[in-house]
């Protein structure tokens, strides 16, 4: 028996917290027919035969009593792309269901679209489990569609997606001491060579280098780049490469350099940049759409992760 005065309770919190557990949002309805729901990590299967779930509700819900009176529930897996809508469930004093397209399930229990999958259950059995009520249901009907499912670990929304196979990298045992698939840098180069592969063509036919393409795409998030800032943007580049790419631009009359050195677009400029920026959409929609949705936006989020962890101060090219 472990001693109440000595447990460490916070610690037991981020213990638990270690566990990747998927988002749910439970639904009913209430004795006057309107819609309950409420989000919920805590559903687990139990048995498939006979088909069982289970999900558990602390003992100070306002919605216990509804619950346990409920005949009926439907729990629904959250996809990726769902995680405002856990937010609105999680809140107390919000009408959860306003604007939402809602199906009515099996016994009226009302169900909500775009989830990963979707069971609709009759309560089998309930449970006294500490400070939480377990409810044990029998899945009557289930359906699910192929979109990642929307993942909390360590006390936030995280992404799942796919891995590769463990034995396809590497694929030959002397690739283990070498720069293999598995290393960053390689992935990182490969796939920025790749996709830039794609947008070559149309930097060939503006008659601009990759160079001055970067300068003028940063130029439409920051309007005026001083000198120092245009060393920053393109710091990867050395600074003769980075000086004749602003002449040019500047003698082609798609940026005027300012007394101070700083650098603007001109109207021609930004008609450049524009059409390039949406050829380059257009690029990454054809890439998003091989890949998935879910597995675009868990990469973005990565990127976006791992840009700010190698540099700190990348806001600042988005900052005035």
């Amino acid at each position: 028996m472990v001693d109440a005065g000595s447990f460490d309770a916070t610690g037991f919190r981020k213990a638990l917290g270690s566990f990747a557990t998927g988002v749910t949002i439970i639904t009913t309805r209430d004795d006057a027919g309107a819609p309950v729901g409420l989000t919920v990590n805590s559903f687990n299967s139990v048995s498939l035969n006979p088909p069982l779930v289970l999900w558990s509700l602390a003992e100070t819900s306002a919605s216990l009593p509804i619950f346990r009176a409920a005949s009926h529930w439907a729990v629904h897996v959250l996809s990726s792309g769902q995680e405002a809508l856990s937010g609105r469930f999680a809140r107390r004093g919000e009408d959860k269901f306003a604007g939402a397209e809602l199906e009515n399930g099996l016994a009226n229990v009302p169900l909500l679209r775009g989830c990963s999958a979707r069971f609709q259950c009759r309560t089998a059995f309930q449970y006294e489990g500490g400070d939480h009520v377990i409810f044990v249901g029998e899945v009557l009907a289930f359906d699910r569609a192929d979109v990642a499912p929307l993942v909390f670990h360590a006390g936030r929304y995280a992404h799942a997606t796919r891995r590769e196979a463990a034995d396809s990298l590497p694929r030959d045992a002397w690739l283990e001491g070498s720069f293999n698939e598995g290393f960053l840098g390689y992935l990182l180069g490969r796939s920025h060579l790749e996709f830039f592969s794609r947008i070559t063509p149309l930097l060939e036919q503006e008659q601009l280098s990759d160079v001055e393409f970067y300068l003028l795409s940063t130029l439409t998030l920051k309007q005026r780049l001083a000198v120092d800032d245009v060393a920053e943007a393109l710091k990867g580049v050395p600074e003769g490469p980075r000086e004749t790419a602003l002449r040019n631009l500047h003698a082609r009359g798609l940026l005027r350099i300012e007394a101070d050195g700083a650098s603007r677009l001109t109207p021609g400029g930004s008609a450049c940049a524009l059409r390039l920026i949406s050829a380059a959409k257009a690029v990454e929609s054809q890439v998003i759409d091989q890949l998935g949705a879910d597995e675009a936006a868990a990469l973005k989020s990565l990127l976006n992760r791992l840009l700010h962890v190698l540099d700190p101060q990348v806001e600042s090219l988005w900052s005035e």
